[in-house]
């Protein structure tokens, strides 16, 4: 059994850890929500989880793939660019937010239609 003293400030610096790398995108993840949120309210608390769920994969994932996709991960090394990263995580969040609510708004509207005019109707606008 491990000395409780030793276990615990590993246990506390493999959280800081963790804490400072999914803060700086949390930040940005954050922030995109509010903005979301305080500029137009959900109608529902279901709409609500899903707007935040497609913010939040929104900015993780996007920004992850932007920031690997530029090339810019040494930016993490840098106060600087650990302002930057934030800044992308925040932008990426955005569009994931609109993209879900857009499809969730046209499924709404559609629901009583077949799949078939739907697939149609997708195909003709591409």
């Amino acid at each position: 059994m491990s000395e409780p003293i030793s276990g615990t400030a590993a246990g506390v610096a493999g959280w800081k850890l963790v804490g400072g790398l999914v803060g700086i995108g949390g930040i940005g993840t954050a922030l995109a929500a509010y903005v979301v949120y305080a500029k137009t309210k959900p109608e529902t608390d279901q709409e609500w989880s899903v707007s935040l769920i497609a913010t939040v994969i929104g900015s993780f994932c996007g920004g992850a793939a932007l920031i690997k996709y530029l090339g810019i991960e040494h930016w993490v090394n840098d106060v600087f660019g650990l302002m930057g990263i934030l800044g992308i995580a925040f932008t990426c969040g955005l569009p994931g937010w609109l993209l879900i609510r857009a499809i969730f708004k046209y499924m709404d509207k559609k629901k009583d239609a077949d799949l078939a005019d739907i697939v149609r109707e997708v195909k003709e606008v591409l």
